[in-house]
Formats: C-alpha cells, structure tokens, sequence
C-alpha cells in the first residue's frame, strides 16, 4: 500500500511514481513494483527510490538529497511543513524548475499538470484568474489562456489549497 502524502496525494497518477517489474529500493534494498520518477536533487545520482524510503525521510537523508528546492516554494511559518515538503513528499517534473504553492500558511497539493482547457472543463477558470500570479509564473494570463496545454510547450502545474480549497497554477515553458 503506497503511504499518503499530504502535499502529493496522487503521486501514481500524476506519474510521480512508476509501477510494473522489480526495482531494489538504493535506500533500503527492498524490492518494489512502485518507484519514484520525479526530481531528486542530490549529489548522488540515484534510480529507484521506494515510497516508504520517501515517506519516512530516509532517502532524503541517506543521500542528503531533497524532493523540492527550499529555494523556490511559497512562505510558510512552521520549518516542519517546509520539512515534509522537501525531504517527505515525491516532486513533480516541470520544464524548468519546479515551483511549489502556498497558501492559508501551508504547502498547497500538487493536483497534476493541466491546460488551459482543463483548467475550463473542471469550472475553476474565474478562480485561477483571480489566484493567478504572474510574478512567480513570468507569463501574462492571456499568453497562458491562449497558449498552455497539457503535455504542450507551455505547461500547468495545477495546486489546491488544503485548507480553503482555493486553486493556483504554476507555469512553464520548454
């Protein structure tokens, strides 16, 4: 059973995880048909990393590695949150460098990468406008509207707020 990750609660199907034959876990040295394939930043390359290793922080200090930079994530007030967030918590692949949300001060859930057009067809087009932040994304919102599709040029990377519920995308270009 895969554990839960309060900032990443669907790490299977936003690809965060893989799924399928045997990999031994680098960390642990279990054998897992579940294994990480999002960013690690460490100084060791490392290709199979278990979620319990990720879960319980272990791989993060083993290999003194992180799932997010610090640098680039919203505020929140409690270092722990900022500790589950990037020794605790799978990451997403985006073009450029990742940046992950905040709000109502905590870390918002990676939902998954998205359009523009999803962005419509799930009914929270007004509410990105208003959420939208064009100091930490570098593209103005009408660029955005015309040009983001998911798995195109122009990438979403939709979050959700944990505790108002409100939605923020984040933004990349290849």
């Amino acid at each position: 059973m895969l554990p839960k990750f309060k900032y990443h609660p669907n790490p299977i199907e936003t690809g965060a995880f893989l799924t399928g034959e045997l990999h031994k876990c680098e960390c642990c040295g279990n054998h897992t048909n579940i294994w990480y394939n999002s960013p690690f930043y460490s100084k060791k390359a490392i290709s199979c990393i278990c979620p319990e290793c990720i879960s319980d922080g272990s791989a993060a200090k083993k290999f003194n590695g992180e799932f997010q930079d610090y640098e680039l994530v919203g505020d929140v007030s409690d270092s722990a949150k900022l500790d589950e967030l990037i020794h605790r918590t799978p990451g997403y692949s985006g073009w450029q460098q990742e940046y992950w949300y905040s709000h109502c001060d905590d870390f918002c859930a990676f939902v998954g990468y998205v359009g523009w057009n999803d962005i419509v067809e799930m009914g929270i087009d007004k509410e990105i406008e208003e959420t939208y932040d064009s100091h930490i994304c570098s593209f103005f919102l009408d660029d955005v509207k015309k040009y983001m599709r998911n798995n195109g040029s122009m990438q979403g990377y939709l979050f959700k707020c944990l505790h108002c519920g409100k939605h923020f995308i984040y933004v990349d270009c290849d």
